[in-house]
């Protein structure tokens, strides 16, 4: 049984870039920025979240730029390890968050697909099939057997989605870069994705289209400054940012 769970959850990042004094002192005074324990000025990037997120769940993170939510999804990843606090993730993990992630730039769209695959415990016969198979859905052509390196931000896009949705995972993250692409290929993903999103235990999704989050979520979680302002039924969170929108 698939299960997110957070207690107290905090996560800071250093911050190399104030140098004066006085201007430490005037940020530390009115933001999210102070000390750590080693004396680094350090950014609060998620502030003490308490929520458990079950099977069934279909969950949208919500807020303005800066809230938190991709710094969340990339948390859930396991690509950021909390500060304080505790995160149990239970279940196997599929993450559309970063184009880029796990890509190695030097080599082909075939050879990452199978490294992806080898990744994931399957065979050599497996990694074969799994490639002919994201070769075909990204419909890349030649450059499918060329370094990615290559590619353009759309050929990347479309390589990243047909990698990440070609295994079923448990626990579905996604950031809002999936919607990117021409609409075509948006036409054909669309459709791939939704047997991607009812096929997981959990969904969890950062997104500021608030028609995703009706169609897709029957839970939504605002986050702002770091921190969750709401957590509950998509229409009444999503009708209090309205309100004061």
């Amino acid at each position: 049984m698939a299960v997110i769970e957070a207690r107290g959850l905090c996560l800071d990042f250093p911050y190399y870039h104030i140098g004066a004094r006085s201007l430490k002192k005037r940020l530390m005074g009115k933001s999210r920025l102070h000390t750590d324990p080693s004396n680094r000025i350090v950014v609060t990037a998620l502030r003490n979240l308490d929520f458990r997120i079950g099977t069934g769940d279909r969950v949208a993170l919500v807020g303005p730029n800066g809230a938190g939510k991709t710094t969340l999804l990339r948390t859930l990843a396991g690509v950021y390890e909390p500060v304080a606090g505790s995160l149990t993730v239970t279940g196997q993990i599929g993450a559309l968050i970063d184009v880029a992630a796990g890509m190695d730039n030097e080599s082909t769209g075939r050879e990452n697909v199978r490294l992806r695959g080898l990744y994931r415990g399957l065979t050599d016969a497996e990694c074969d099939r799994l490639a002919e198979e994201v070769a075909e859905f990204a419909g890349l052509g030649d450059f499918f057997d060329v370094p990615i390196r290559t590619y353009s931000a759309g050929m990347g896009v479309r390589l990243s989605f047909a990698m990440a949705t070609a295994m079923q995972p448990q626990v579905l993250l996604m950031d809002e870069w999936f919607l990117a692409g021409d609409a075509a290929f948006m036409a054909k993903a669309e459709e791939r994705l939704a047997r991607l999103v009812g096929g997981a235990d959990i969904m969890v999704v950062a997104t500021h289209d608030f028609a995703v989050v009706r169609r897709w979520c029957n839970r939504a979680i605002r986050l702002e400054g770091g921190m969750i302002l709401a957590d509950g039924p998509v229409e009444e969170v999503l009708g209090g940012l309205e309100a004061t929108a």
